[in-house]
């Protein structure tokens, strides 16, 4: 009898054991706010899809782009800030 390992590795890859860590959920708390922004970000393009896009939709679009762009900012500076010895940045 042959072993598959790959339908193994399947099965045991969702096994109730396999949790994300604490400091996996940690590092998903702290980018929320980027990925929050994100989809705002999607949800504005995506309305624009079928249509063309007003001069209200491009307005939209601009204010989430920045809202994305902001969250990625305060997002780089906390890790760059975590980062440095005496959290000075």
């Amino acid at each position: 009898m042959k072993t598959i390992v790959t339908v193994q590795d399947a099965v045991t890859a969702f096994a109730d054991w396999i949790e994300p860590t604490d400091a996996e959920l940690d590092a998903i708390e702290q980018e929320m706010p980027v990925i929050l922004a994100d989809v705002d970000l999607l949800d504005a393009q995506i309305i624009t899809l079928d249509r063309i896009p007003t001069e209200m939709d491009n307005r939209r679009i601009r204010r989430a782009r920045r809202r994305a762009l902001a969250a990625r900012i305060a997002l780089a500076n906390r890790t760059a800030g975590a980062a440095l010895p005496g959290g000075a940045a």
